[in-house]
């Protein structure tokens, strides 16, 4: 904290200070006013709900390859999902597509493996290369500016082994949580003055006397009951940082391999670019 110190008459114009300042009285009768000038102050975070429409309520998404519990060789590890009632490569129609970035790829799926950052799949079949290891694999249909589908139906949740490795089973019955965005760097005004934050749950519903996610924003936290995604706003240019935690109904952090989770993202002055 800085200080300044004026010095005025006391037959002078009387002064407005914006803070606490203090005052004394020196022996030529003059007044000593002290007055304190804040550091700048981070602009608020705000995390608002976003309704979500119901237009897709009867999509679904299936998957032939990999099986649950396959073993495969390490290297290019095939998927191949099937799509009901779903567009892939549309663009989503909502007021929200204007107001957060947007891919102009249009509708796509999340494939999220271990709960890293997700690969965008706009054709039912795909190849990534894989190293031998344990992988819980979450699969769900996405609207062009990646706002999730969550009905049952929606999504694939299911694990496999690539190699020659030790078995590690995740107990997928059990509650878990998987973040999905934001993600990368957003540039320009189009996409940086909303955020989207999102994320899925399985096997497990929020309630203020249950299961909640308490959201880490830079340094500011809040506390979600409610599963649905949010709009982030007044993060300031440059590497922000998100932290998700799934907590029981006693705020004690739920056991699993994916929580909690932390990722950083990037904002940026210029021309807005789509987001993959």
């Amino acid at each position: 904290m800085k200080k300044s110190i004026l010095l005025a008459s006391l037959f002078s114009a009387t002064f407005f200070y914006a803070c606490d300042s203090g005052q004394q009285e020196t022996e030529e009768g003059e007044v000593e006013v002290i007055a304190e000038t804040e550091e700048p102050v981070a602009e608020e975070i705000i995390l608002t709900p976003i309704e979500e429409d119901t237009q897709f309520a009867n999509a679904i998404l299936e998957q032939n390859v990999p099986a649950e519990g396959a073993v495969l060789e390490p290297g290019l590890v095939p998927f191949e999902f099937n799509v009901k009632n779903y567009q892939l490569t549309e663009m989503t129609k909502a007021d929200h597509a204007t107001m957060i970035a947007n891919s102009d790829k249009g509708q796509h799926i999340h494939l999220i493996l271990n709960n890293r950052p997700y690969d965008a799949l706009y054709e039912t079949t795909y190849q990534k290369k894989l190293e031998p290891g344990n992988y819980v694999e979450l699969a769900f249909l996405s609207r062009s500016f990646h706002m999730s589908l969550k009905h049952p139906e929606a999504y694939v949740l299911r694990q496999f082994t690539v190699g020659d490795v030790p078995e590690e089973e995740v107990d997928l019955n059990a509650p878990h949580m998987f973040y999905s965005r934001p993600k990368g760097t957003y540039t320009g005004e189009g996409e940086t003055d909303k955020i989207m934050l999102d994320f899925y749950l399985v096997n497990t519903e929020l309630a203020e006397d249950g299961y909640k996610v308490r959201a880490t924003v830079n340094d500011q936290e809040f506390m979600i009951t409610e599963w649905q995604p949010y709009f982030l706003e007044g993060l300031p240019m440059g590497e922000n940082t998100i932290k998700l935690e799934l907590l029981d109904a006693e705020g004690n952090l739920v056991e699993s391999p994916f929580n909690p989770v932390t990722r950083t993202i990037t904002l940026e002055e210029g021309e807005e670019v789509p987001a993959s």
